[in-house]
């Protein structure tokens, strides 16, 4: 059985700078989403328990092809890309479509994982729609995955409560940064993940034609305002009563 992990590339949130209330991405490198990561790791660690393979799947401009070096170094057994410059700040609905046609040219699917929400737009929208358009049964908000025979059980977590669900496979799952802790690949791993085998396809290979215009335009991104108190402090001793004040150190 596959285990399919879709993951997106994103810029190093921790690199971003703010100016003028708005982003900078100025020489911010790229990597893959940190729930992504998540989803890799509830992946590889089926696999170890039920065998089969992960195969990491990614669609956008060439510099994946790259970036996706990093799902191969941390257990991903292949990498199966949809590249074009075209898909460049494609919407959800967008790569939802292309993202299901390349899982339909992948053999013998049994899970396909998602993390709940991308690292820069966090739309939570392209795991259920990959689902409705494969017709596939989907279980979101996952803490914990288990696959027993054709069927998985999925914990999934609610705000008051923890739901446990049977999903028959195969079947998307959207998983929550709770499942697990991400491994980091050692230097060895990361040293085989330039030889693990990639399968680069264009949009003309998945049989997808791209709408003249987004359907969903940001009209903007900015960070909120922050005012600060500007409190003059003359010693250590002011400094301590005033953080005490307003509930920073305890008292």
């Amino acid at each position: 059985m596959n285990f399919v992990v879709a993951m997106k590339q994103v810029p190093d949130l921790q690199q971003v700078r703010i100016r003028n209330r708005q982003p900078v991405f100025d020489d911010v490198p790229l990597t893959l989403g940190n729930i992504d990561k998540n989803a890799l790791e509830a992946a590889v660690v089926l696999k170890d328990s039920l065998g089969g393979s992960v195969i990491a799947l990614s669609a956008g401009n060439e510099n994946v092809e790259d970036t996706i070096k990093e799902a191969l170094a941390a257990g991903a057994d292949e990498a199966f890309l949809v590249l074009d410059d075209k898909l460049d700040g494609a919407d959800s609905s967008v790569i939802a479509q292309v993202l299901a046609a390349a899982i339909k040219k992948i053999d013998d699917v049994g899970l396909i994982i998602f993390g709940e929400g991308s690292g820069d737009n966090y739309s939570g929208q392209v795991g259920s729609r990959v689902a409705e358009i494969l017709n596939l049964p989907q279980a979101g908000y996952a803490v914990d995955i288990k696959v027993e025979g054709n069927k998985a059980i999925v914990t999934r977590s609610l705000e008051d409560c923890q739901e446990v669900l049977e999903v028959s496979l195969p079947a998307v799952i959207t998983v929550l940064s709770d499942i697990n802790e991400a491994r980091i690949p050692s230097v060895t791993q990361i040293l085989k993940a330039g030889k693990k085998p990639k399968e680069v396809l264009e949009l003309s290979d998945v049989d997808i034609k791209l709408p003249a215009a987004s359907a969903v335009t940001t009209v903007s991104n900015l960070a909120p305002v922050s005012e600060r108190k500007r409190v003059v402090v003359k010693s250590a001793a002011e400094l301590v009563q005033v953080l005490t004040a307003e509930g920073v150190i305890g008292r």
